[in-house]
């Protein structure tokens, strides 16, 4: 399949529909949980699904009238593959600035806190 490049937020958001669906999911299925505001058609999420294919992260069969889609990459691969990307690109890969700007904004709570002190004790 080669390297996991990042997808747009629209696909995205239809690969996220697949990982917390049961899989294989119809077109159908994963229009049914689109959500409200999105005013897709259905053509138009079949050419994203199928794009979705080409570029590796799905595989599709016919089943019947009905194509099916199931994840070849998952959730956790690719969110390993952002999470690495945006480190590099905004915080020259260190935790610790990252850290810095959510203690710099007051968006850590102190639940945060501990999550990050039980993180550092386990390792």
């Amino acid at each position: 399949m080669g390297a996991i490049k990042r997808l747009p937020d629209s696909e995205f958001e239809i690969m996220e529909i697949i990982w917390e669906g049961s899989p294989p999911m119809t077109t159908l299925q994963i229009m049914s949980k689109m959500r409200p505001d999105r005013d897709i058609k259905l053509q138009t999420l079949l050419t994203m699904l199928l794009r979705l294919v080409e570029k590796g992260f799905l595989i599709s069969e016919r089943v019947g009238r009905e194509r099916s889609f199931k994840p070849i990459v998952s959730k956790h691969d690719y969110m390993h593959v952002e999470t690495e990307t945006f480190m590099e690109r905004h915080y020259i890969k260190s935790i610790g600035n990252l850290i810095t700007t959510f203690y710099q904004d007051r968006q850590l709570s102190s639940e945060d806190l501990k999550e990050l002190n039980d993180l550092l004790a386990d390792l």
